[in-house]
């Protein structure tokens, strides 16, 4: 396996682990809890709503396929290293981004979608630390997406 593969399989694995972790609370979410035997629910108080687990679980399990897809097929694209190495941490930049982004977005009162106040909620320090790194992941995703179509051109 090459290294920037590796990287993105590894990378890829520990976003999905996230995205897992997520599901428990969003199960804690709907159940107030963990099951510890039948009718029994010992109490697990978590932040957010429902609906911010579910993104946060299903976008991870999303995000860490998708940097798995292409560390599988990396070393298949017509790409130099230089381009390779961009994919790779691109991918996983945007991987990572977007999982601060469903976690602390999930926590904060205007879902970490601007800098500033919005119509869902106040600016706060959850807002920031969800929004600032996620923002430039909007356009590193194209960008890296596109190298990878550039990539599916026939070698020769």
């Amino acid at each position: 396996m090459e290294r920037y593969q590796k990287i993105m399989v590894i990378n890829g694995l520990l976003v999905l682990t996230v995205a897992m972790l997520s599901g428990f609370m969003l199960i804690f979410s709907l159940i107030g809890g963990l099951e510890v035997w039948p009718g029994r629910i010992l109490q697990i108080p978590v932040y957010g709503s429902e609906a911010g687990w579910v993104r946060a679980h299903s976008g991870g399990i999303t995000n860490g396929l998708l940097v798995l897809i292409i560390g599988v097929i990396l070393p298949n694209l017509s790409l130099g290293l230089l381009f390779k190495k961009l994919v790779c941490y691109g991918f996983v930049y945007v991987a990572w981004s977007f999982t601060i982004f469903y976690w602390f977005g999930n926590a904060a009162s205007n879902r970490a979608l601007t800098l500033g106040d919005n119509p869902l909620g106040n600016t706060d320090v959850f807002g920031l630390i969800g929004f600032i790194p996620a923002l430039p992941s909007v356009f590193i995703v194209i960008i890296v997406l596109l190298l990878c179509l550039l990539g599916c051109r026939e070698r020769g």
